[in-house]
């Protein structure tokens, strides 16, 4: 089997040695480790393609893997031995930038941060913005269907594919690689790829939509008393700054605090137990403006307790990195159990007292740290809990919560090998079963990525 994808591959595109797949073989978190058998590093498209049609002949489970950055461990072998990793990496062109037509397509290895640069340079945005973007690699993102910070201007990862070429797990490759805004021609067949993580075939490239750069970015951290009150900011701050809003980020204070006190990092502003980070972008002048109406606005109203509006990017950038510590922070605090999660917008308050009053109850000891993007109703309800605490149990304790409030137990992070369980628990039984047919139609014999999102049976 080796020696057969050498052939494809060449020698340095196959590792069969401890130390050169120790990288490939445990999740972002460290916490799932798994034993592949090779890890195959294809080049191109039609070595992907040779690489599927032997593991299709031979019955050889494929798990995908991009950036490795997912938070399901959804791109990691089990501990059999049997499983290869595929790795995208070395697929890292960007094949085109189209500023007029607004497009770039770039191969399933090119790393997220690159495809924003080279989309920068022709004047252009890619909007897809997360913490693991010098990582996180396109195919993943697409494979993913990745949410991060501005889903509520832009919308997820989904929003924003026009075209992909995919490989299926006979080795099939279909080319979609069109860079069409309207294409009414038949099935839209890349949707079901986009979110599969990989269980229905490998993402191998991509078409993306870009956006016009905006001008003018007016980044504010506000201080609100809790989650009800920053509500109340989001449709303040809808009404009067309307699409222009990117991201919308409420922050916990104890999030903040472990954020104070591993990194030294202190909020501007203080007076409320919870935070809520606003960006607003725009190509037109009088943004900032109407930002600072807003936020007056807002604490004369007494909806915000105290408020600070960047000015400049430096201290920007330092506002954003309160956020962007917190997840470093709980690592640094202790063993956290993360739930990602979405609740319809108006239920967040409810939700997040329902789920502490629940967690709190029968998790004594146990400390909430609650951070996420409200403005799509995205709540990371993290939990810091000592090492022997049940986390299926605790998994279950919030997701009760989630369900009753009609909300989802995975918003962006997917289901990956964590949350097959839940899944199966919680989604109605025809969906699963509709998607257990779509699975077995494109691949009977179920080699790509098993054990992840759903079981077989």
């Amino acid at each position: 089997m080796i020696e057969e994808f050498r052939a494809v591959v060449g020698p340095a595109g196959v590792l069969t040695e401890a130390e050169d797949m120790a990288g490939y073989a445990t999740d972002w978190r460290h916490t799932v480790t798994g034993a592949p058998a090779c890890v195959l590093r294809p080049r191109n498209t039609a070595e992907v393609s040779a690489l599927l049609k032997i593991c299709h002949e031979r019955g050889i489970a494929v798990v995908p893997q991009g950036g490795n950055t997912g938070m399901a461990a959804g791109a990691v072998p089990d501990g059999s031995g049997r499983q290869v990793v595929l790795s995208l990496s070395r697929m890292n062109a960007i094949r085109a930038v189209d500023p007029l037509g607004m497009t770039l397509e770039a191969e399933a290895g090119v790393i997220l941060k690159s495809a924003q640069d080279a989309a920068a340079e022709a004047g252009r945005l890619l909007p897809i913005s997360l913490a693991a973007e010098g990582s996180a690699q396109i195919g993943g993102v697409v494979a993913t269907n990745a949410g991060g910070l501005n889903v509520l201007r832009y919308g997820m990862a989904r929003q924003l594919v026009l075209g992909l070429e995919v490989v299926l797990a006979d080795g099939t490759v279909v080319d979609g690689l069109r860079r069409l805004r309207k294409d009414n021609a038949g099935y839209d067949w890349k949707q079901l790829f986009i979110g599969s993580e990989g269980t229905l075939g490998i993402v191998t490239a991509a078409v993306l939509r870009l956006l016009p750069r905006p001008k003018h970015v007016v980044t504010s951290l506000l201080a609100v008393a809790d989650p009800a009150a920053a509500l109340r900011l989001l449709k303040l701050m809808q009404e009067e700054l309307g699409d222009t809003i990117n991201a919308f980020e409420l922050i916990s204070g104890f999030s903040f605090a472990i954020v104070e006190k591993h990194f030294g990092l202190k909020a501007p502003v203080a007076g409320g137990g919870w935070f809520v980070l606003l960006e607003a972008s725009a190509s037109l002048e009088g943004l900032r403006d109407a930002v600072e109406g807003a936020l007056a606005q807002a604490l004369e109203e007494e909806i915000a307790l105290d408020g600070v509006i960047a000015e400049s990017q430096a201290q920007a950038a330092q506002l954003w990195a309160l956020r962007e510590r917190v997840s470093e922070a709980e690592l640094k605090e202790g063993r956290g159990v993360k739930h990602d999660v979405s609740v319809p917008i108006p239920a967040l308050p409810a939700f997040l007292a329902e789920a502490e009053a629940a967690v709190t109850a029968a998790f004594p000891g146990a400390r909430l740290n609650p951070f996420g993007h409200a403005g799509d109703g995205n709540i990371h309800f993290n939990v810091i809990v000592t090492p022997d605490t049940d986390a299926a149990r605790l998994n279950r304790t919030v997701h009760d919560v989630v369900v009753a409030h009609g909300g989802s137990i995975s918003a962006e992070h997917g289901i990956g090998g964590y949350r097959v369980a839940e899944l199966a628990h919680y989604r109605a039984g025809t969906e699963l079963e509709l998607a257990r047919r779509i699975r077995l139609c494109l691949d009977p014999k179920a080699i790509l990525n098993p054990g992840k999102v759903m079981t077989a049976g």
